[in-house]
């Protein structure tokens, strides 16, 4: 079909520019969590194996699964340590260590079931995701504490390795549990996919649902509301 003169601008103009994106995780970042995740993946699974007898019938091998659930354990809090010598990541975990009144606000709301964005202020992350990461955090390290007791048996007495053999089996139903709902938020929320795998996220979704959060990109790049909550940028557009 033969276009009219200024057919074409005239497309062009009605087309939708792509959304603005903003940085939300560096490289290093998304490899930490990736790592992270394939090791503890690997280790609820093999967990799964050993503890469950039709997996264990089904796969068989459990002294090859037992070293599998092991070492994956082991080497679980790794990438993390490693990703101490990103700055980004040494940032992320300050944010995440802090709780501050919008933090508590966030709670009450969750708490009473109220999705209302203005009831959910958040920085970069809100509220729920700050436990988790403190969570799985500490969880990580009592599971690698009392599976190295159960592991070397000479370290302390029977009755220490009884005891660690509770806490570390009950301990992996929860972590399992939660790590569930982690998923299940995650599968959710299609943009904060998105900013884990890319690294970016488009502006509006950051507003929208992390209204406090201040982009460091913003700032470097001199960008008009470097300083300002990203949510004030997004209000000022509108």
């Amino acid at each position: 079909m033969t276009s009219t003169p200024g057919s074409v601008n005239r497309t062009d103009a009605t087309m939708t520019p792509p959304p603005e994106r903003v940085r939300r995780f560096s490289l290093a970042e998304r490899w930490i969590h990736r790592t992270t995740a394939l090791l503890l993946g690997v280790c609820v699974v093999s967990a799964g194996c050993l503890y469950l007898p039709e997996l264990a019938e089904l796969v068989g091998r459990r002294a090859l699964v037992v070293t599998v659930h092991e070492w994956s354990g082991i080497l679980t809090p790794l990438p993390a340590l490693l990703g101490l010598v990103s700055r980004a990541f040494r940032a992320d975990l300050t944010r995440l260590n802090r709780f501050g009144p919008h933090d508590r606000r966030w709670l009450r709301a969750a708490l009473r079931r109220d999705h209302r964005r203005q009831e959910r202020p958040a920085g970069k992350f809100n509220a729920g995701q700050k436990l988790y990461a403190g969570y799985i955090a500490g969880a990580v390290m009592v599971m690698a504490g009392t599976g190295l007791l159960m592991w070397f048996t000479g370290l302390a007495p029977l009755v220490w390795r009884t005891s660690a053999t509770f806490v570390h089996d009950w301990l992996a139903l929860a972590i399992g549990i939660v790590l569930i709902g982690h998923i299940g938020k995650a599968f959710a929320d299609p943009e904060a996919r998105r900013g884990m795998r890319t690294g970016r996220v488009e502006r509006a979704w950051a507003a929208r649902e992390h209204p406090l959060w201040r982009t460091d990109e913003d700032a470097a790049d001199g960008h008009q509301d470097a300083g300002h909550a990203i949510g004030d940028h997004e209000h000022r557009v509108r």
